[in-house]
């Protein structure tokens, strides 16, 4: 047989090679335009979530949100590189993706590893830091796609056996970061993938059986970290205490409540200028939205997420192919339960995870990885005619 050759030269059409302008008159441009409406707003509730805390500590108002804007042209340049070689080259760069998120969790352990919060989850890399895990669930997007892909006219209890044991590897990794946010995102996303692939539904079923299984024991037997244990008992009893994290959603629900239905205005909310709200300009970003711009403005920023999640899935029904479905339906889980779990847990519908919301956390791994995934999924809409 002979062997593939990886071609990374850009998709050919049928009679000749797709120019530049051939590809971006089939690009998503709704898909595009939400995603830099929401970078801008991200940017902007970021600078206003920041800008008190760092003069008072006589550092330049725009420090952060300068990053956040590097970050995200970083993030749209590589959605733009992402989208333009056909991704039916990614099939072969899958699995390298999956060992180079397995190496970089590794080293997280090594002198390159940064600590911080109590969590080891970073490289060092000069000025540069990366956190890995941020790439897990993009990694496992690749892999499982490609493995689906080849193996799709029998996809047997056995490949779901190989899957599973193999993708179990680094999400143990990124929870024993700690980081049982990312790790429950590489979940999700797994499923979601196993659905798209069609395996059997009692195959699927029996999974999850196993999952409540699982998570019972690890609540009971004391697996999770005192925090995430915390985490839990805060979302099933909000009252339970008024440290840590209760006092986080606390905060949370007060600075959101505190908006009303136009809002306290742009910078000029007391939660946020006054800092009430820890880790806002990260975990906990929408609660600035929801204080500045009140019902009305948070109504308008989960609306754009949901014509965000609506194309994604469109670009999924309409795949030309079995590849190009998986990974649409991968990053549609990936965005999906970002956005619920980013904005539930500051409302108290989710436990609180810490996972970024998509395009408007503060964060330059974060950012990129989302980035990419949109370009993912661009790449299958521009191509979704052979």
């Amino acid at each position: 047989m002979a062997q593939r050759v990886l071609d990374l030269r850009p998709v050919r059409t049928t009679n000749s090679r797709a120019s530049l302008w051939s590809l971006i008159s089939r690009v998503d441009i709704l898909l595009v335009t939400v995603t830099i409406v929401l970078s801008g707003i991200g940017a902007l509730m970021v600078y206003s979530a920041t800008r008190y805390k760092l003069e008072l500590a006589g550092i330049r108002p725009t420090y952060l949100v300068d990053h956040q804007a590097e970050y995200l042209i970083v993030a749209l340049l590589a959605m733009g590189v992402v989208a333009f070689f056909d991704y039916h080259h990614y099939e072969e760069l899958g699995p390298l993706a999956a060992i180079a998120v397995f190496l970089g969790l590794l080293a997280v352990y090594t002198p390159l590893g940064s600590r911080a919060l109590g969590a080891q989850r970073w490289l060092q890399v000069g000025p540069i830091q990366i956190q890995p895990s941020a790439f897990g669930a993009l990694a496992m997007i690749l892999a499982v796609g490609t493995y689906c892909n080849r193996h799709q006219e029998d996809l047997s209890l056995r490949h779901l056996v190989i899957i599973l044991g193999v993708s179990a590897i680094p999400v143990f990794l990124v929870y024993k970061q700690p980081d049982l946010g990312s790790a429950i995102v590489m979940l999700i996303t797994l499923f979601a993938m196993l659905v798209g692939a069609g395996f059997r539904a009692r195959y699927l079923f029996g999974l999850v059986a196993v999952g409540v299984i699982m998570v019972i024991a690890a609540i009971k037997l004391g697996v999770l970290h005192h925090y995430q244990m915390e985490r839990l008992i805060t979302f099933l009893n909000p009252h339970s205490s008024q440290q840590g994290t209760a006092y986080n959603l606390t905060e949370s629900k007060i600075a959101i409540g505190s908006g009303g239905i136009h809002g306290t205005g742009l910078f000029h909310g007391p939660q946020t200028n006054l800092a009430y709200v820890p880790s806002q300009q990260t975990d906990f970003i929408f609660t600035a939205v929801g204080e500045q711009l009140g019902f009305i403005g948070s109504a308008a920023v989960i609306a754009l997420y949901g014509i965000m999640m609506w194309r994604i899935f469109r670009i999924a029904r309409t795949a030309r192919d079995y590849y190009g479905r998986l990974i649409s339906y991968g990053v549609l889980a990936l965005i999906s339960f970002s956005v619920f779990e980013g904005i539930g847990m500051t409302i108290g519908l989710t436990p609180v995870a810490g996972i970024p919301l998509p395009f408007m956390s503060y964060g330059g791994s974060g950012v990129l990885a989302f980035g990419i995934g949109i370009g993912l999924a661009l790449n299958v809409y521009a191509r979704r005619f052979r």
